[in-house]
């Protein structure tokens, strides 16, 4: 009878074999059962492609997801702002049109008298910043759109200096405001006239928030309170009937001017309902390719628990053996 059998040297270099084999794979069960995923999903799944793609479009929705996070800090800022903007052409409007129709110089200067003070809170809303973005600056985001609202009313005090009645401080306003070319834009904005690009919120939405401080409805805003502090400054001063007139007008083109604003936030809550909506589609999106992910490099918990605590043996008894193995002598094995 033929016996095949192993040398010293090469039975060890088997065992060694064998401790090093055991040891790499509770390595690997251990990482695996405490990340919930496989340590090499190439050798276990025979193809890494998938996995590539996957994680492409996971890292694709992780951009539009910050894209669609700065999409709504831009939305609300501006809708907080025009919010503001208009609660005080709310308040101011009527009032305007209740002291102009009055006549009296008491109720006129009382009514105009905190108008410059608005003028200068309007001013600094539509001049904020997001994330060192200015808001109403269209494609100049890094440029403030509005000069400061006392070198604004200063130009336009000069502009009407020479007027001695209501309809041509009015005609005089209008012409530095809508002339192109005029004072506005040369002096009060300093924004771009281009409009901020539609914003990419996935690989098929966009929303489009192109308002700026250059906009004609928010010049009407501007020039209702210009009006307004000028009476307020002593703009036809020894004139009721003028300074009335003048306080009358300002009134009605605040009360226009909110109604315009109301359309722009309009406009601006589409965008925001756009933006909710892709949000909603990128999360979805993403569970998905989570999960398909998961299907190919996760683990099944008690599977590997079990082939962990298998090795875990097999490495036991092959330390046992091993050392039972080299206690061995003569007298031993005769015994």
């Amino acid at each position: 009878m033929n016996f095949l059998s192993f040398g010293d040297l090469a039975h060890t270099f088997n065992v060694r074999r064998q401790n090093v084999e055991l040891k790499t794979n509770l390595a690997r069960l251990s990482e695996e059962l405490s990340s919930g995923e496989k340590s090499r999903v190439s050798m276990q799944t025979g193809d890494y492609s998938p996995i590539v793609s996957i994680e492409r479009s996971l890292k694709l929705l992780s951009a539009y997801e910050t894209a669609t996070s700065e999409a709504t800090v831009l939305t609300d800022t501006m809708q907080s702002t025009l919010r503001s903007v208009q609660l005080q052409s709310s308040e101011l409007g009527p009032a305007l049109l209740v002291s102009g129709n009055s006549e009296q110089p008491t109720m006129i200067q009382a009514a105009t008298a905190d108008a410059a003070v608005k003028f200068q809170s309007v001013v600094a809303a539509l001049n904020v910043q997001v994330a060192d973005r200015y808001v109403f600056s269209g494609a100049s985001t890094d440029t403030r759109p509005l000069a400061d609202a006392d070198t604004i009313m200063s130009a336009i005090s000069g502009a009407v200096a020479s007027q001695t009645t209501a309809a041509g401080v009015e005609q005089a306003v209008d012409n530095w405001f809508d002339t192109v070319g005029g004072g506005f834009e040369t002096l009060a904005y300093t924004g771009s006239t281009t409009p901020l690009a539609p914003l990419r919120l996935s690989e098929i939405d966009t929303a489009s928030v192109q308002v700026m401080a250059f906009d004609p409805q928010i010049r009407s805003v501007l020039k209702g309170f210009a009006l307004a502090s000028l009476v307020g400054g002593g703009m036809l001063s020894g004139n009721t009937t003028e300074r009335a007139a003048l306080t009358r007008r300002a009134g009605e083109q605040l009360m226009s001017a909110e109604s315009t604003l109301s359309t722009i936030r309009a406009k601006i809550g589409s965008a925001e309902a756009s933006i909710v909506q892709a949000t909603a589609r990128n999360s979805a999106e993403k569970s998905a390719w989570e999960i398909a992910r998961n299907e190919i490099t996760g683990v099944d918990p008690f599977k590997t628990a079990t082939e962990l605590e298998a090795t875990r043996n097999q490495l036991e008894t092959l330390y046992a053996l091993t050392v039972r193995m080299s206690r061995l002598s003569l007298a031993d094995y005769l015994k």
